[in-house]
């Protein structure tokens, strides 16, 4: 069974967003992290047993960046927690989805991540986590 890890937002302005989810949320952000192998800046917020997870891109080519110049801000992905990364890789492939990894690789906070093809999961990007031991 695959647990709902967190939600991930696009957003154009860190700062503004980061306040926007505190007033929103009542909470701070837990953490905060640059993550330079994907050009981003994330924020991670708990909100019951998940997490939401704010994303702005640092260059104009990262994932996030084009995400928002083609829909705009909002939802990016949904993230699923694993307790084997590689076991469900290889399971999701055998289903017939899209892997976008072929490897799993370092993630923002302290996770291993690879992430299944929109085309193959109704449009929606799907991240699977396992936490690093």
């Amino acid at each position: 069974m695959l647990n709902v890890e967190h939600i991930g937002i696009a957003v154009k302005d860190f700062s503004q967003a980061n306040g926007l989810y505190f007033r929103l949320l009542g909470v701070e952000p837990y953490k905060t992290e640059h993550v330079e192998s994907e050009g981003v800046n994330t924020s991670f917020f708990r909100v019951g047993g998940t997490k939401i997870e704010l994303l702005e891109g640092t260059t104009p080519d990262s994932a996030i960046s084009k995400f928002i110049e083609k829909r705009g801000e909002g939802i990016h992905h949904i993230a699923f927690e694993v307790e084997d990364i590689l076991k469900e890789m290889e399971r999701l492939k055998s289903e017939g989805f899209i892997l976008l990894n072929d490897a799993p690789k370092k993630g923002a906070d302290n996770k291993l991540v690879c992430f299944v093809h929109p085309k193959s999961a109704n449009g929606v990007l799907i991240e699977l986590t396992q936490e690093i031991r």
